[in-house]
C-alpha cells in the first residue's frame, strides 16, 4: 500500500487521509482557499485546496477523514499536494484508523506484556500498589495503550507514550547496576508514571491538541496530582518517603528549573537526576531518527526541531 510520503513530484494522490490542521486565506482574486495538513501512517504533508465554498467549510475541520485526489508539487524544497477534488469518507470505505496515523512499530501488546512485567518487579509494596491503581481503570488503559507522547516532539504516534515508557524501563534496568546510589524502585516507578498527566494534557490520540488544563497546569503537575488522589484513595501517607521521592522526580525530570523547560524543581536526588537524562536521552533519540527517517537518499544535512540546529546523517 503506498502512503502519502510515498509519492513523489508530479505523481497523482488518490488516497484517505486525516486533515490534522488548516488555515484559511484569501487568494488575489478574492476567493477563499484552505491550507491543510494531512496525515496517515507515513506522517504529514501540507495542502492546498483552491476556490472552497461555504459547503466545503462545513464538513472540512480538523480530524475529518477525506478521500483526495491531488497532484504532488515541490514548493520552496518540500513536497505539497494542490487538491483537485475532496470529498469526506463515508462508512461504506471502510477506511481503517491505522491507516491514517502514524503508529509505533512495536506491537501495543508486547509493550503492555513489558510493562505489567516491570510493575511485578517491584520489591516496594507502595509503589507497586500506586502503579497498579492508576492502571486499575479501562479509561487508564485504554488511554495509554493510544496515546502518543507528544504532539510533534518525540514519539509523536499511536502508542507512542507507551513506547517510550517501556524504552526507558529497558534503558533503566541496563543502567541501573552501575549506579547503586539510585533508588531502583523509584526509578521503575518514575519511568512509568512520568508522563502519565499526558493522558489528560493532550486531547486524544488521533489529531492531538493541548487541553485547557494541560495549558494551565501541565503534565508534571497532572501527574504528581494523580498520584496524590491515589494515595488518598489508598490511604497512603502523602509524607511517606517513597511517595515524595516519587513525587519530586516527576517534578524535576525536564531538569533545571532556570533552563525553562518546565521543571517544578531542580532533581535534588541520584534517582532524580539520572531520570532526566534517561527522559533526555529516548525522547531526543526518537526525535532524531524521525529526522533521519524522514531525509532523503540525496539529503546529508536536515533540521532537527528537537535539537534546533541541523544533524548530518553521516553516511
Amino acid at each position: 500500500m503506498k502512503y502519502l510520503l510515498d509519492y513523489q513530484e508530479g505523481e497523482r494522490v488518490v488516497a484517505f487521509c486525516l486533515i490534522k490542521n488548516k488555515e484559511a486565506g484569501v487568494a488575489s482574486n478574492q476567493s477563499e482557499y484552505l491550507n491543510l495538513e494531512l496525515g496517515d501512517r507515513s506522517g504529514t504533508i501540507m495542502a492546498k485546496l483552491w476556490d472552497v465554498n461555504a459547503e466545503m467549510k462545513e464538513w472540512i475541520h480538523v480530524k475529518a477523514v477525506v478521500k483526495i485526489d491531488a497532484a504532488v508539487q515541490m514548493y520552496r524544497g518540500k513536497k505539497q499536494l494542490v487538491i483537485q477534488r475532496i470529498r469526506p469518507a463515508a462508512a461504506s470505505d471502510e477506511v481503517q484508523m491505522e491507516s491514517l496515523i502514524p503508529i509505533s512499530p512495536v506491537p501495543v501488546d508486547e509493550l503492555w506484556a513489558k510493562l505489567t512485567h516491570a510493575v511485578d518487579s517491584l520489591k516496594s509494596a507502595t509503589l507497586k500498589a500506586i502503579i497498579q491503581e492508576a492502571l486499575a481503570t479501562e479509561e487508564i488503559q485504554d488511554r495509554l495503550r493510544h496515546y502518543p507522547a507528544g504532539v510533534r516532539m518525540h514519539h509523536n504516534y499511536y502508542h507512542g507514550l507507551l513506547e517510550h515508557i517501556v524504552s526507558l524501563l529497558t534503558a533503566a534496568q541496563s543502567l541501573l547496576p552501575l549506579y547503586p546510589q539510585v533508588d531502583r524502585d523509584v526509578l521503575i516507578a518514575t519511568c512509568i508514571l512520568h508522563d502519565f498527566g499526558k493522558l489528560y494534557e493532550l486531547s486524544d490520540p488521533i489529531a492531538p491538541d493541548y487541553t485547557t488544563p494541560g495549558q494551565l497546569i501541565g503534565h508534571l503537575v497532572m501527574g504528581v496530582e494523580m498520584v496524590s488522589g491515589i494515595c488518598r484513595k489508598l490511604d497512603i501517607s502523602l509524607g511517606d518517603a517513597e511517595v515524595l521521592h516519587l513525587k519530586h522526580c516527576i517534578l524535576s525530570h525536564h531538569g533545571e528549573v532556570e533552563n525553562g523547560w518546565g521543571s517544578a524543581v531542580s532533581g535534588k536526588t541520584p534517582t532524580a537526576v539520572m531520570f532526566h537524562y534517561l527522559d533526555q536521552i529516548d525522547s531526543k533519540m526518537n526525535a532524531l531518527s524521525q529526522t533521519l527517517a524522514d531525509m532523503t537518499e540525496e539529503e546529508e544535512w536536515a533540521y532537527a526541531g528537537v535539537l534546533r540546529r541541523k544533524v548530518w546523517r553521516g553516511y
